[in-house]
């Protein structure tokens, strides 16, 4: 079994109908899971002016910036960031499109690539994450990368959720470098 090559580029124009198609064709079981509310997801004409809108817009203009995950080349999830604050926050979202790529270290691979750039591009102090608590899949790779777990609350999350528990985790620049430093954020593929 050959091991799979990730990497990560920023969005463009040819991701867009991917992207897109991960949200409305997702089973309405998916789109719970996560935390996502079926009842109100945008349309397929409103993702695609979301995500055109994101590729024209300046980057300290951005209400968020998407990163994609290639498998062997292939476009296969995407890592972003919205409420970017430069200077100051933001705050991470991370999806595989693929059922079969999901527990494969593909994610927590994503992740550890896609900090680096968004720390970077935005000189960030703090990069937040707040998944669905009951979601296991991306509040165990936050915890194995090295965020930090805040809080859990009650909360809606984001304009495409229902109101949920959620875990807050965060990363600040600081132990970013630190984890940096000690090897704990190298990058490699399960």
């Amino acid at each position: 079994m050959t091991t799979p090559i990730l990497s990560i580029r920023e969005l463009d124009a040819a991701d867009v109908p991917l992207l897109t198609a991960y949200w409305t064709t997702a089973t309405e079981a998916h789109l719970r899971g996560m935390g996502a509310d079926p009842a109100i997801m945008p349309t397929e004409e409103s993702w695609h002016q979301r995500l055109y809108t994101q590729l024209s817009t300046p980057y300290q203009q951005k209400l968020s910036w998407a990163l994609i995950l290639l498998i062997d080349g292939v476009p296969s999830g995407h890592c972003n960031i919205n409420k970017i604050t430069p200077g100051e926050e933001a705050w991470m979202h991370l999806h595989l499109w693929q059922a079969g790529s999901r527990q494969s270290g593909a994610g927590t691979a994503m992740v550890k690539m896609a900090i680096p750039h968004f720390f970077h591009q935005y000189n960030l102090k703090r990069l937040y994450c707040e998944p669905y608590a009951l979601n296991p899949a991306p509040n165990a790779t936050l915890k194995k990368i090295g965020f930090e777990f805040i809080r859990q609350a009650i909360t809606k999350p984001d304009v495409i959720t229902f109101e949920q528990p959620t875990n807050l985790w965060v990363m600040t620049r600081q132990r970013y470098e630190t984890l940096l430093n000690i090897g704990s954020l190298t990058v490699t593929p399960s």
